[in-house]
């Protein structure tokens, strides 16, 4: 239930979303449209999970943890620096 609530609400709104939109409204099977949109979400999904996976073999948890804090610092560092250097 968790993960299918995070991913509902990570996926909502983004290009994807928008990309399955534009295509339907310019498609008459919608069918199509679903089930290609449905193979690509469960196929990112599943190389997401074998990735993981196969990470979590190699790097303990704890490591990946603090790896994954120190990455989203620096992106929130760079994005902050980005929009103070463009006066926003």
């Amino acid at each position: 239930m968790v993960s299918f609530a995070s991913i509902l609400l990570a996926e909502m709104g983004d290009k994807t979303q928008l990309a399955t939109l534009l295509l339907s409204a310019r498609s008459q099977d919608l069918t199509v449209i679903f089930c290609g949109a449905a193979a690509a979400l469960i196929s990112t999904s599943f190389l997401g999970v074998w990735a993981g996976a196969w990470v979590a073999q190699l790097i303990p948890p704890r490591w990946m943890r603090t790896l994954a804090g120190v990455g989203f610092v620096l992106i929130g560092l760079g994005l902050l620096g980005e929009s103070l250097a463009a006066g926003g």
